[in-house]
């Protein structure tokens, strides 16, 4: 009966890889124009689940991030909050250097002990530089060891095109990053930090009786955008990192050296509403859920269940799902022993002629060597060759 369920599983494949869609399908579909200029010196779009990136720009080009740094602050804090090595309710007294920092600021005063709560909201909400360094020297005891946690967690994310120079991103011609690196930094935010996540879409923030509005315009503009971060200095211009979620879907949006504050906010508009008119998220598959029954030969089982150890989104133009096409390619003669979690093969997936998303297929469970008995009928089997 598994034979009987591989060859059909098999034999679909095969089908599906040659059959054309008829023109009553394809009319169903929607199509794509070519994305919309936007007046920005580099920019991306990309989804947060599958990682597929829709619209891009010099995305692994170098340039100064601005107060777009202050998303790896704010990791390296949450990783440290999650630790335990820092609490919320942590009074920070606020040194010199902190309450000296000009820009755009907190208005933190000089020498008073401040809960930590209120400088991660200063510093995400406001951009404050003061409170941003003010956590950094209670983090790692100074500004220069923070900077230092903030490169190890770069190389950690295996980031090349990102260096730190100092917490807030102040200009200095030795810091960068690229808009691709910004972005996955916003991703890990929301993906390992969700408890932390929704200060990045509160609207303002008051502290010491003066009120301030988050600089993301796009919070006002559009209900599904929560998040994320701007920056600005004279050098890298206006940028954003725009966050938005429309049913079960999330992109993310960068854009980096627009002129104008409104500018980088409309052009950030435009880029989201792009992908989210005219592309669909789904998921394929779980993790650790079984994909395929694969045939073992020698072992105590005959079939292994086979699938992926993360969850498989991927992203296509809208009314494209149905036409994806699986292909799982694995050992020609899989032979006992196959450990738990072992690299088995490979899960392809294709629209037309185009694989957008290629993974490793594992064994879900661990196969030993079966007894003497079934050795040898194995192995007369594949002789006989009544097994392929």
């Amino acid at each position: 009966m598994s034979n009987y369920i591989n060859n059909k599983l098999t034999l679909y494949l095969l089908i599906s890889s040659l059959w054309i869609p008829p023109p009553w399908l394809l009319a169903n579909t929607t199509l794509v124009p070519p994305p919309p200029p936007i007046e920005a010196t580099a920019y991306l779009l990309q989804d947060f689940d599958s990682g597929q990136i829709l619209m891009e720009k010099q995305i692994h080009e170098r340039f100064e991030p601005a107060s777009l740094t202050k998303l790896m602050t704010a990791y390296i804090v949450f990783t440290k909050l999650r630790a335990g090595h820092i609490h919320l309710t942590d009074m920070v007294k606020v040194s010199e250097q902190a309450w000296r920092m000009s820009g755009s600021r907190m208005y933190i005063e000089l020498g008073k002990s401040i809960p930590l709560e209120l400088l991660l909201k200063g510093m995400i909400i406001q951009s404050g530089n003061d409170a941003t360094v003010a956590l950094a020297e209670h983090v790692a005891g100074s500004e220069d060891l923070f900077v230092s946690m903030m490169n190890q967690q770069a190389q950690r994310f295996g980031f090349k095109n990102t260096f730190y120079t100092n917490s807030t991103g102040w200009p200095d011609v030795k810091q960068y990053s690229s808009p691709y690196d910004l972005t996955q930094i916003a991703r890990a935010i929301i993906q390992d930090f969700p408890e932390y996540y929704h200060w990045y879409s509160e609207k303002e923030f008051a502290y010491n009786n003066i009120t301030q509005p988050n600089r993301n315009l796009l919070l006002w503009r559009d209900q599904t955008v929560d998040g994320m971060k701007t920056g600005f200095t004279e050098i890298a211009g206006y940028c954003l990192v725009a966050s938005a979620k429309r049913g079960n879907m999330r992109l993310m949006a960068i854009l980096l050296g627009a002129t104008s504050n409104k500018t980088r906010a409309s052009e950030s508009q435009k880029i989201l509403d792009y992908g989210f008119r005219f592309f669909e998220t789904h998921q394929l598959y779980a993790a650790n859920q079984a994909i395929k029954q694969e045939r073992v030969r020698q072992g105590n089982m005959d079939y292994l269940p086979v699938g992926l150890n993360s969850p498989l989104y991927v992203t296509v133009p809208k009314g494209q799902y149905e036409q994806l096409i699986v292909t799982i390619q694995t050992e020609r003669r899989m032979m006992a022993p196959v450990a738990k979690d072992k690299i088995v093969g490979t899960l392809k997936i294709s629209l037309g002629e185009e694989v957008i998303s290629e993974r490793p297929v594992i064994s879900l469970m661990a196969v030993e060597k079966g007894n003497f008995l079934k050795i040898w009928t194995d192995q007369l089997l594949w002789f006989f060759k009544k097994e392929k």
